[in-house]
This record gives structure tokens, C-alpha cells and sequence, in this order.
């Protein structure tokens, strides 16, 4: 079975009415919990743009806070769960700051928690990974921006 193009897809949404197009959305909305999330952080980032981060980083905290880090090998698939949820995070949202600020929770976490202190190499290089993502995310912002992120990197070296 062959999909349409996406141009081909536009194309027939436009023929929709508003009601039709509800009923689509909102239909597309129950096939996954992504779609759902996407959905509700594009409603209502108008109304409160640091929504998408809070909830996010809250997620993340009750992550950390669950996982099990007694032993390198339980700390390790613990940062790389907790990563992947963060990775479905940041599909989320495309602004560039509201990435790189997560990224670096992660990696404050990472370090607050104690995972680094296990000194296993899949945990350091995650955390390498993280923060040369950050560093490449932070490097396409605004100045201003990159002072400020630029001071919480320090913070993490």
C-alpha cells in the first residue's frame, strides 16, 4: 500500500469544512498518546509558553526520582529510559531554547541524582551525548540566550 505525499495530503484537507476537520483531529488525537500530547501542547502554548517545559521537566523529575541507581548496571537502563522519554519530549516542541534548557535538566539531574558517580561508560557517554547536543542547540540562539545557557554548561563541566 503506497501513502500519499504530504503536499497531496495538504491538498485534500483543504477541501474539508472546519467541522470535518475537528472530527479528523480529534480522531488522529486517539491513535496515540504522542499525537494527544502534541495536540494539547499546540493548543495551549499560546496561552502559557513555558507549559510545554514545566510539564516536561516534571515528568522527568518523577522519572528520576522512581528509578532504581543502587547499581551500575540498574542506573544505566534507568538514564537511558529516562532519555528516551525525554527524546518523545522534545518531539514535542521545535523551539530551540525550550530543548536545550530540557537537555540540560536532564544532565543537572544526572549528575544531582548520582549517576555519573557509578563511572560506567555507557552512563558517561550519554551524558557526553546530551551535553555536545545541548552545546550544538545552544550555539544556533540568540546571544543573549547563549550567555545564559552558557553559564548553566559551566555548571555542568
Amino acid at each position: 500500500m503506497k501513502f500519499p505525499s504530504l503536499s497531496q495530503l495538504k491538498k485534500d484537507l483543504s477541501f474539508l469544512n472546519e467541522q470535518e476537520l475537528v472530527e479528523l483531529i480529534a480522531e488522529l488525537s486517539k491513535f496515540s498518546r504522542d499525537n494527544k500530547a502534541y495536540l494539547f501542547f499546540k493548543l495551549h502554548e499560546k496561552d502559557n509558553p513555558g507549559l510545554f517545559l514545566e510539564m516536561a521537566k516534571e515528568e522527568l523529575e518523577l522519572e528520576f526520582q522512581k528509578a532504581n541507581i543502587q547499581h551500575g548496571y540498574y542506573a544505566k537502563k534507568s538514564a537511558q529510559a529516562i532519555r528516551r522519554k525525554m527524546n518523545k519530549l522534545l518531539k514535542l516542541n521545535k523551539k530551540k531554547e525550550d530543548q536545550a534548557e530540557l537537555i540540560l535538566f536532564f544532565c543537572e539531574r544526572l549528575k544531582e541524582y548520582g549517576y555519573l558517580a557509578h563511572r560506567h561508560p555507557v552512563i558517561q557517554n550519554l551524558y557526553e551525548i546530551q551535553i555536545r547536543k545541548a552545546e550544538k542547540l545552544i550555539s544556533g540562539l540568540h546571544e543573549d540566550l547563549q550567555y545564559d545557557f552558557q553559564e548553566k554548561m559551566r555548571e555542568l563541566a
